[in-house]
């Protein structure tokens, strides 16, 4: 499997309780413009629009900006593509609990490209605080051990 974006304030901004894999529907240029690593997912999220999910603010720039279509929108809203039940448990769990649905990663999967969706509550400022303290307690015990 390789990586081909990701969102590392995700882990950050929230906490994550559960990740789904979904696929997505993508024109042939898009395919090529993330395999090349051109893609972002920063600041996008996950809405669930008459039953269907779609990724929003998402950043796919065209593959060769000279031959691009005239009408190519690199941010627009995306499909994606998974089971009913798996969107059924999404439209649950997300209504029910006040959850937030994060994209935390583009990544290849047997030539297809796929996006890994997590279920996530948002932190609070003093969550956020203590993660950055448990960082930087494990890395002064790794400069200290000079691993």
């Amino acid at each position: 499997m390789s990586e081909y974006a990701n969102n590392p304030k995700a882990n950050f901004d929230y906490e994550i309780l559960e990740t789904i894999e979904a696929g997505i529907v993508l024109t042939g240029q898009e395919v090529k413009s993330i395999k090349n690593g051109m893609a972002s997912i920063r600041g996008s999220y996950v809405k669930i629009i008459n039953e269907e999910p779609f990724l929003i603010g998402s950043a796919i720039p065209p593959y060769q900006a000279a031959n691009a279509p005239p009408d190519y929108e690199p941010q627009r809203s995306r499909k994606l593509l998974m089971s009913k039940r798996q969107i059924a448990s999404l439209i649950g769990t997300s209504k029910a609990h006040g959850l937030t649905l994060v994209p935390l990663k583009l990544y290849g999967k047997k030539g297809f490209v796929k996006l890994l969706v997590g279920v996530a509550r948002g932190k609070k400022k003093y969550d956020k605080r203590e993660t950055i303290k448990k960082k930087d307690i494990a890395r002064a015990k790794q400069r200290g051990l000079g691993v």
